[in-house]
């Protein structure tokens, strides 16, 4: 969903885009380029503004090595972590050897009493019973029970047995706590981990330039601060333990298989070339596909986003099919991205699961082959197939993890990205201070500006803003009048000149120390999820309840607050839709009131409220103003008739400067918008006009007066006449008469 201001710039529908501190910028006072830049070019449908910036993956390697960088500070706990790992594992493959010991036993008393049942003298050792069946041509069984340690109807050895079969409970039970250990301290680890790095992405959101959001989709933004770092979350706590432990399995198992027989360990270390080559393999064909799946996240999220904010206009303009299509068309992209992923990363445990039953097949025919010799035992061969099932293992984990470590490696990549985008300049390292009897006096001097290089916008500007004056700045769409703003606040910084506040360069001091002396009133309100006293006090806090409801009383908020149910411990949602757009307007009024600052400006603050609620905020708001310095953005010319100065803007210049009275009567730029705005529409309409008021004398005291004057010229019992440019605005209500 796109709309099209009257420069032919696009923004977003709903609102201008913001600055993580409010400020609008308009897309209408930038450059064409731009929003062609940020993908907003015009292609048609509701999501024609929205577009993605480009994704620059980075190598597998240098994200893996920098994600695992951020373990740094952890790295006594990791040294630990590897401790408990190795005494874990070193128990554990214990096992199998130990186990063997005991089915040895079990054997060679199953032997010793099958040949005292075959008429060996018990008594007999296994060498000299060996040697009787050599005699009696029984060679290979000879040679099987000459490696053997027993004597001839002793049958098994239950103690023995049962010391061996306790001490493997005993490896395996120490074992298993210290890889409960392990695991516990590297969960902490790995959160630990994560808790910084959300930090550091919300620091760094807060250091972006204004132009970062301008070319971001939010929904991309958001996936990023979430979605990515989910899954980063997720990768890391299934990956670390999981693949330390792995590793320093294959190691352990490795060692115990050459000290039981070299030979068999080499027909088992042929599994290893095999299943890092079909890891690599798959791996390098799956890693493209998981870059695609999260950037395909990232932009399914936007548009949903977008979606759900611009819900009504898309009914309005029945654009809900093409809304649906896009959307269809973006899942499917996700849909394929996603499919291919998985399920090439799948492939790698099943292949390398067959690999390893090929080895254990290979490992059986060999093992049997020396136990029939005599080189091998049986308890050994049996604890070689244990070592050996549990080698290919570890190994089809690692494969299997590959799907894992590179989907978070992708969210990483993307985490990267923005931890990495240019930021906003710094604040001066020694800042400078306002003077403390300072009443925010504000230059401009020779300012120049522009948002793309070759697009110039504003060249050579300067201003003087006294003390407890109020500015207006009209103009046309896109002559630049919430630059000027944008300057002031430091969303962007001036390519030329300079801007002072009380004769200190507003680039000496901190961002939060001139904000901090700023309140601004927005057309488009922005209210949080809480209570209506919640939201008006977010402009001062620590103010007390009876500032708090001063504030609200001088904004006219107090009306209606009352006729709510809990009064100002109303709730509000997110996008505050249980109170209308007036009295979010009046809620940002009285927070701007709390806030009392030196500095005032009022972007349209009026625009969505009724006329008479009009007239009585701009009593308040003049009040409010009064020895500050204030700057008015409006389009209405009839909200600045008493601004001490008003200021005309065309292409990012002043063409014209002076008060009402003096700019009407020089009948140049701003006596054009005022015609255009009053007295065009009227001797349009003159003719048909129904009888009633004196509409030209009406408009002659708005154009010299107050609004005072305006009632007296009204005929009695007549609705005091709303200026054309005010049409859409709310009746008068009965109970506000």
């Amino acid at each position: 969903m796109s709309a099209r201001d009257g420069a032919g710039a696009q923004r977003p529908a709903g609102s201008p885009a913001q600055s993580p501190n409010g400020a609008p910028t308009r897309a209408a006072e930038r450059p064409a380029t731009q929003a062609v830049a940020r993908g907003n070019a015009p292609r048609g449908g509701p999501f024609a503004g929205m577009g993605m910036p480009a994704e620059k993956s980075m190598n597998f390697g240098p994200s893996a090595k920098r994600l695992l960088g951020r373990l740094r500070p952890e790295r006594g706990l990791l040294v630990l972590v590897i401790a408990l790992g190795v005494l874990g594992v070193v128990l554990s493959v214990l096992g199998p050897k130990v186990l063997g010991q005991a089915t040895n036993l079990i054997f060679e008393g199953a032997i010793s009493s099958m040949l005292a049942a075959n008429g060996v003298p018990a008594g007999t050792s296994a060498a000299d019973a060996a040697e009787l069946l050599r005699q009696a041509g029984q060679t290979q069984f000879a040679d099987v029970i000459g490696a053997m340690s027993f004597t001839v109807g002793d049958g098994i050895d239950f103690a023995a047995l049962q010391l061996v079969l306790g001490l493997v409970l005993l490896l395996y039970v120490a074992s298993s706590l210290f890889m409960y250990l392990q695991g516990y301290i590297l969960n902490g680890v790995t959160q630990r981990t994560m808790y910084r790095l959300r930090e550091d992405v919300e620091a760094k959101v807060h250091r972006l330039p204004l132009t970062y959001f301008d070319r971001m989709p939010r929904g991309e933004l958001l996936s990023r601060v979430t979605n990515d770092i989910d899954n980063i979350s997720q990768t890391t706590q299934q990956t670390l333990s999981q693949m330390l432990t792995s590793l320093l399995t294959v190691l352990g198992i490795l060692v115990m298989m050459f000290v039981i027989s070299p030979l068999l360990a080499l027909v088992a270390l042929v599994t290893i070339p095999l299943t890092l080559g079909i890891t690599v393999l798959i791996a390098k064909r799956s890693q493209k596909l998981f870059v695609a799946q999260w950037k395909n996240t990232g932009e399914l999220n936007a548009q949903i986003e977008e979606g759900y904010t611009g819900h009504a206009l898309v009914k309005v303009f029945g654009r809900h099919k093409e809304v649906e299509a896009r959307f269809a068309e973006k899942n499917e992209e996700l849909f394929r991205a996603s499919f291919g992923a998985q399920f090439i990363s799948g492939l790698i445990m099943p292949a390398n699961m067959f690999v390893g039953n090929l080895v254990y097949v290979g490992i059986a025919v060999v093992g049997g082959l020396q136990v029939a010799s005599g080189a091998m035992s049986i308890g050994d061969v049996q604890a070689f197939i244990q070592y050996s099932r549990q080698f290919t293992q570890p190994l089809a984990q690692l494969g299997g993890m590959a799907n894992l470590l590179q989907s978070g490696v992708a969210s990483a990549e993307r985490v990267f990205e923005l931890l990495d985008a240019e930021e906003q300049s710094a604040d001066p390292a020694e800042p400078a201070s306002l003077p403390a009897d300072g009443r925010g006096e504000l230059s401009f001097e020779h300012v120049a500006f522009r948002y793309e290089p070759e697009k110039p916008l504003i060249g050579d500007l300067s201003l003087t803003a006294q003390p407890g004056h109020t500015i207006a700045i009209v103009g046309p769409t896109g002559a630049g009048k919430t630059t000027l703003v944008n300057l002031l606040m430091r969303f962007y910084e001036v390519d030329g000149g300079r801007i002072t506040l009380d004769g200190v360069d507003i680039r000496e001091l901190t961002r939060d120390a001139l904000r901090s002396r700023t309140g601004m009133v927005l057309q488009d309100t922005w209210l949080f999820a809480g209570t209506i006293r919640d939201n008006i006090a977010y402009g001062r806090p620590g103010a007390s309840e009876e500032e708090i409801l001063a504030a609200a009383e001088a904004a006219y908020v107090d009306r209606f607050v009352h006729s709510l149910p809990e009064g100002y411990d109303t709730k509000l949602d997110d996008d505050a839709s249980n109170i209308s757009a007036g009295e979010k307007q009046l809620l940002t009024i009285a927070r701007a009131f709390l806030a009392q600052p030196r500095l005032l400006i009022l972007d349209e603050a009026t625009s969505s409220v009724d006329t008479r609620t009009e007239l009585l905020v701009q009593r308040a708001m003049a009040e409010l103003r009064k020895d500050r310095t204030s700057f008015v953005i409006a389009h209405r010319l009839s909200t600045i008739r008493d601004a001490d100065l008003i200021l005309v803007m065309e292409h990012g210049d002043i063409v014209e400067q002076g008060t009402h009275d003096e700019l009407v009567e020089a009948g140049g730029a701003y006596a054009r918008l005022y015609q255009a705005q009053f007295a065009a529409p009227i001797e349009q309409e003159a003719p048909a006009a129904p009888a009633g008021p004196d509409l030209a004398a009406i408009m002659a005291a708005r154009a010299a007066g107050t609004a005072e004057q305006e009632a007296e010229v009204a005929a009695p019992g007549t609705a005091m006449p709303v200026d054309p440019a005010d049409a859409q605005s709310a009746p008068v209500e009965e109970s506000e008469r």
